[in-house]
C-alpha cells in the first residue's frame, strides 16, 4: 500500500510540474503564437473635414523626395564634408520637424519618393520610420507615390494601402466620391495607378461656407517607369485618372450650383484646386525659356509619352497651380497656360542634391476674401520656399493666383 500511494505522489508532482511548464510557455509566448491575441491598434483620424483657420488662411507644407531608407544607418548624398559631423536620414526628419515647427502647416503633402527602394530592406519598416514625425506632430498629411518607393518589398497598391491606414493619413488608394450624397460611397476601381484621389478644405468656422468645400486638392499616381515602343521611359498619368479628374472638377461646380442658386456666376463655379503629382510633364520643358521663380538645374526627367494633362487642367477651369517632385535640383514655379506649376525641391538627405545647394521645403497658403460679415471663398493663394540651413531662410515668396487678377 505504501508502494502505491507513494506512486500516486510521484504521478500529481510530475502533472504539477507539467501543468507549471504549460502555464509558463502561455505566459511567455502566447501572446507570438496565438492570433488575435495581441492588442488591436485602432488609426487615430485627424479632426474632418479639414477647414480654413478662423483668420481665414489654411497652410500647406509640401515634401517631395525624402528618399527615406534606414534611418541613423543611412548615408547622405551630395554634402560637404564640412556640412556635418554625421549625416543621414535622421537629418531628413530633423529637417522636417524644423518645418514644421517654424510653419504651422494645417496639412502636408508628401508627393513622391517618401522612400528609396534600393536602399531599403524593408518598406513597411522605412515608411514607418519616414513618416513618424508627421504623426507625432499629428498634423493631418497626404501622400502619393514617386518612382522609387516600390523598389523593396512592397508593391505600389501595398504601399498606398498601408499609407492610407497610418494615424492622420487621409490618403486613400483608390478615389471615391463620398462628397456627393447622390452617389453614395461609390468607390472607383477601374482607375490605373494608385493614390488618386480628392480632399476638400472647407470654410472658415463661423462663416457661411462652413459647411462648403472652398479649396479642392488633387492627388495623382504619376506612375513609376514603363516601356514605350522599346525604350525605357518615365511613368505618366492615364486617361482612366483623367477621366475620373474631369468628373470630379464638374461635380464640385454641379453642387455649388444646386446648393448656392441665388449666388452669382463666379460664386457658382467651382472652388479653386491644387493638384500634386510626382513626375513632371513634357511641357515642362518649355519654362526653360520663360520666366520662372526659382532655379531650372537639371533637365526635366519626364516621360515620352504626353497623356493631355496640361490640356485637362486647362479646360476644367480650377486648378490654379501643379505641385510636384522628382527633379530635386529644380525647385522653380513657372506659369503654363494660366497653370503655376511647381517644383518642391530636394527634401532628403538621401536623395541626390547639390554639394553646398540646402535642402528645401515648399510652403502653399490659400487666404480666404473677406466680407462684409465673414469670410468668403478663397482669394489669393501664395508659395514659397525655406532652405535648411542656420536660419531656415525663406526665399522665392510669390503670389500664384488671385481671384481678382488675370494668371501672372
Amino acid at each position: 500500500m505504501e508502494f502505491v500511494a507513494e506512486k500516486w505522489k510521484l504521478t500529481i508532482l510530475y502533472l504539477v510540474f507539467i501543468d507549471s511548464i504549460i502555464f509558463l510557455l502561455h505566459s511567455l509566448i502566447s501572446q507570438k503564437l496565438l492570433m488575435g491575441y495581441e492588442t488591436v491598434h485602432i488609426k487615430r483620424n485627424p479632426d474632418l473635414p479639414l477647414r480654413f483657420r478662423s483668420d481665414g488662411t489654411f497652410k500647406i507644407l509640401q515634401v517631395a523626395d525624402m528618399h527615406f531608407a534606414n534611418g541613423v544607418n543611412t548615408r547622405c548624398r551630395d554634402v560637404l564634408d564640412f556640412e556635418f559631423e554625421h549625416c543621414s536620414d535622421l537629418n531628413t526628419s530633423r529637417f522636417f520637424k524644423r518645418m514644421v515647427e517654424a510653419e504651422n502647416p494645417d496639412f502636408i503633402a508628401f508627393t513622391g519618393d517618401n522612400i528609396f527602394g534600393p536602399s531599403t530592406a524593408d518598406a513597411a519598416e522605412s515608411l514607418f520610420k519616414a513618416f513618424r514625425p508627421v504623426i507625432e506632430y499629428q498634423v493631418p498629411w497626404a501622400a502619393i507615390l514617386g518612382n522609387h518607393d516600390q523598389e523593396s518589398t512592397m508593391t505600389r497598391e501595398e504601399l498606398m494601402s498601408l499609407i492610407s491606414l497610418m494615424d492622420y493619413s487621409v490618403s486613400q488608394t483608390n478615389p471615391h466620391f463620398s462628397n456627393f450624397p447622390s452617389n453614395g460611397d461609390q468607390i472607383i476601381r477601374h482607375i490605373d495607378g494608385f493614390g488618386n484621389y480628392d480632399i476638400n478644405v472647407y470654410g472658415a468656422p463661423g462663416s457661411h461656407l462652413a459647411n462648403s468645400s472652398v479649396l479642392n486638392l488633387y492627388f495623382l499616381d504619376s506612375g513609376d517607369r514603363a516601356i514605350v515602343q522599346g525604350a525605357r521611359t518615365y511613368g505618366w498619368i492615364k486617361e482612366s485618372q483623367l477621366k475620373w479628374l474631369r468628373d470630379v472638377s464638374q461635380r464640385f461646380q454641379d453642387t455649388n450650383q444646386e446648393h448656392f442658386p441665388s449666388m452669382d456666376a463666379l460664386a457658382q463655379g467651382k472652388p479653386p484646386a491644387l493638384t500634386f503629382f510626382h513626375i513632371p510633364i513634357p511641357e515642362i520643358r518649355n519654362l526653360y525659356y520663360k520666366k520662372i521663380v526659382g532655379q531650372f538645374q537639371e533637365g526635366v526627367a519626364c516621360s515620352s509619352v504626353n497623356s493631355g494633362v496640361l490640356q485637362n487642367l486647362v479646360t476644367m477651369g480650377d486648378v490654379k497651380a501643379v505641385l510636384m517632385g522628382h527633379d530635386h535640383t529644380n525647385d522653380f514655379c513657372g506659369n503654363l497656360d494660366g497653370i503655376w506649376f511647381c517644383y518642391g525641391g530636394g527634401f532628403g538627405y538621401h536623395g541626390y542634391g547639390r554639394p553646398g545647394w540646402s535642402r528645401r521645403g515648399r510652403v502653399i497658403v490659400a487666404e480666404l476674401g473677406k466680407g462684409k460679415k465673414s469670410w468668403t471663398g478663397v482669394d489669393r493663394i501664395r508659395t514659397w520656399k525655406r532652405l535648411d540651413d542656420e536660419n531656415l531662410t525663406k526665399i522665392d515668396e510669390q503670389i500664384l493666383w488671385e481671384r481678382d487678377q488675370q494668371p501672372q
